[in-house]
C-alpha cells in the first residue's frame, strides 16, 4: 500500500495530525518554526499560525480553542490568533527539554510527553495535564516520549520512548488515569526506522510510524504481529492520525530535517503531508476537559 502526497509543505519537522471532526480539518504541526498548521482536505488549502516557540502536538478543548505543548511547557488558545497563555511548565529547570508528542484520554485528561533537544538519555518524562489543570508525573527516565494512544475500549495505555525501539502496553484505570503492569506489545528491529508516532484503529491495531524507515506499519497489539505496510517516498516519517468523514483516512506528516541536499534530491516530497485509505476507520479523537 502506498501513501499519496496531498500537500507538499516542505515542513522542518513535521508532526501531531489531529483530525477536527466539527470543522473536517487537519491540524498539524512544524515543530521547530513553531507553526500550527489548520489542512483542509476539500479544497487542498493549508493555513499556519505561529506559536512563537517550538511547539510538539496540540490538542482541542471541549470548551473551544486549544491546548499546545512544546517548548516552554502546556499552553492554552482560545483561538489560532490570539496569544497563548501558559498552564503548566514541568521542564522550567532545563531549557533544553521541551514537550513532544501528546493526546487527550477518553475522561478529557491531556498526557504528553518531552523530549532533550540534547538527547540526553532518560532526562525526559511523561506527564497527564488533569482537567482541573493539576500536573502529574506519569512516568520519569524516559529518552524521547513519542507516540501514545489508548485500545478502543480504554483499558489498554500504549506509549513509544523512541530510543527503546518498542511500544509499551499498560493497564489502564480510565477513572484514576493510573496506568500499571507494564509489558512490551511490539517491538522494532531497528532495520527499518524508529518508532515515532501512532494512531489506534477502531479494531485496536497500532498504526506505527518509522522515522528513517519510510513507512507507517500496521500492528496487532495482541500478538505482536505486523499485519500492514503503508510505504512513502520519504525517509523521516514521523506521525499519523485517522482522518475524513469517516475517520477512514490515514493522515501521515513527514520530515525534512536532519537531510543532506543529495538526500533532499532523492527526496523531493520530504516534509509533505500524506493520506492512505487502509480500509480500516480510526478512533474518534477525546477532547481536554478543562
Amino acid at each position: 500500500m502506498r501513501a499519496e502526497l496531498v500537500l507538499d509543505a516542505r515542513a522542518v519537522l513535521g508532526e501531531g495530525p489531529l483530525w477536527n471532526s466539527r470543522e473536517k480539518r487537519l491540524y498539524w504541526v512544524d515543530i521547530d518554526p513553531g507553526l500550527i498548521h489548520v489542512f483542509d482536505p476539500a479544497s487542498g488549502a493549508d493555513r499556519a499560525a505561529t506559536l512563537g516557540r517550538m511547539v510538539g502536538c496540540v490538542a482541542f478543548r471541549a470548551n473551544g480553542g486549544l491546548l499546545a505543548a512544546g517548548e516552554g511547557g502546556v499552553f492554552e488558545l482560545d483561538s489560532l490568533e490570539l496569544p497563548p497563555r501558559l498552564i503548566a511548565n514541568p521542564v522550567a529547570g532545563d531549557p533544553q527539554l521541551r514537550f513532544n508528542d501528546g493526546k487527550v484520554d477518553p475522561k478529557g485528561r491531556f498526557w504528553a510527553g518531552t523530549y532533550h533537544m540534547l538527547r540526553v538519555p532518560q532526562r525526559a518524562a511523561l506527564y497527564c495535564l488533569e482537567p482541573n489543570r493539576s500536573l502529574r508525573t506519569v512516568l520519569v527516565g524516559l529518552t524521547n516520549s513519542n507516540g501514545l494512544g489508548w485500545s478502543p475500549d480504554g483499558t489498554v495505555f500504549y506509549h513509544i520512548d523512541t530510543p527503546t525501539l518498542e511500544v509499551s502496553a499498560y493497564d489502564f484505570d480510565a477513572d484514576t488515569g493510573r496506568i500499571s503492569d507494564r509489558r512490551c506489545a511490539v517491538r522494532f528491529s531497528g532495520d527499518d526506522g524508529r518508532p515515532d508516532g501512532m494512531a489506534v484503529d477502531a479494531e485496536g491495531r497500532l498504526w506505527i510510524a518509522h522515522f528513517d524507515g519510510g513507512r507507517v506499519s500496521c500492528w496487532d497489539p495482541r500478538s505482536g504481529r505486523r499485519r500492514e505496510v503503508i510505504e512513502l517516498p520519504c525517509s523521516r516519517v514521523t506521525s499519523c492520525a485517522f482522518g475524513g468523514a469517516n475517520l477512514n483516512e490515514l493522515y501521515i506528516t513527514t520530515a525534512r530535517k536532519g537531510l543532506d541536499e543529495s538526500r533532499l534530491r532523492a527526496e523531493p516530497a520530504a516534509g509533505g503531508l500524506f493520506v492512505a485509505r487502509p480500509g480500516v476507520e480510526g478512533l474518534p479523537g477525546f477532547l481536554f476537559g478543562g
